[in-house]
């Protein structure tokens, strides 16, 4: 009886460190299954890179705006005044849709300025800003004078926009700013491509 007893209590004991080592390998999957994933926040949140994008690219648009606007009753080439309607159609709608981010993600608004100056406050000096000098001699040329003066300066504002563009490509969170800055890079190299032909074409 008494080596019964003890093979028993034997058993039972195999059977509680067997269980143990069960119990033990169980929270290893257990924690190894439930740890959080990692968040990248590539796509659905954003951060202080959008925010200064879409600040810096309305004022950046609404100077070109200003630009376009000019261009009616200055200009004696029809492709001219048919490059500054296209250019005011594409990118006053992206002035909206950058004001809506700014205002979704609890951002202040971008900065107002006052029409043919540099709007470049709180950004520093933005690539391809024009300054009020360079606007005021805009404004002050006319005919083919006013054309070569205008395409010369919207090449360099665009240049500025496809800078500023990238630069949110490589660092933005926000997945839909990333491509609004993808488009404006390709649209604005594009456009910079007809605009030096319309310049050889004298």
């Amino acid at each position: 009886m008494k080596r019964k007893s003890l093979i028993g209590l034997g058993v039972a004991a195999v059977a509680l460190l067997a269980g143990c080592g069960g119990n033990d390998m169980a929270g290893t999957h257990a924690m190894t299954t439930t740890a959080p994933p990692a968040v990248s926040g590539r796509q659905d949140g954003h951060n202080e890179q959008d925010v200064e994008f879409a600040r810096a690219m309305i004022e950046h648009h609404r100077q070109a705006l200003d630009m376009a606007a000019v261009v009616p009753g200055k200009s004696t080439n029809p492709a001219v005044t048919e490059l500054g309607k296209r250019i005011a159609a594409a990118q006053a709608p992206e002035i909206e849709k950058m004001t809506g981010w700014l205002a979704k993600w609890g951002a202040a608004p971008a900065p107002t300025s006052m029409p043919g100056m540099d709007h470049g406050s709180g950004h520093g000096s933005m690539p391809g800003m024009m300054t009020a000098e360079e606007m005021a001699k805009l404004n002050g040329a006319t005919g083919a004078e006013f054309d070569r003066a205008w395409l010369e300066m919207m090449i360099k504002h665009h240049e500025g926009a496809v800078e500023m563009a990238e630069a949110e490509q490589e660092k933005g969170a926000s997945a839909e700013a990333r491509k609004l800055a993808e488009e404006v890079a390709e649209a604005q190299r594009a456009e910079i491509t007809e605009m030096r032909n319309l310049l050889k074409q004298g």
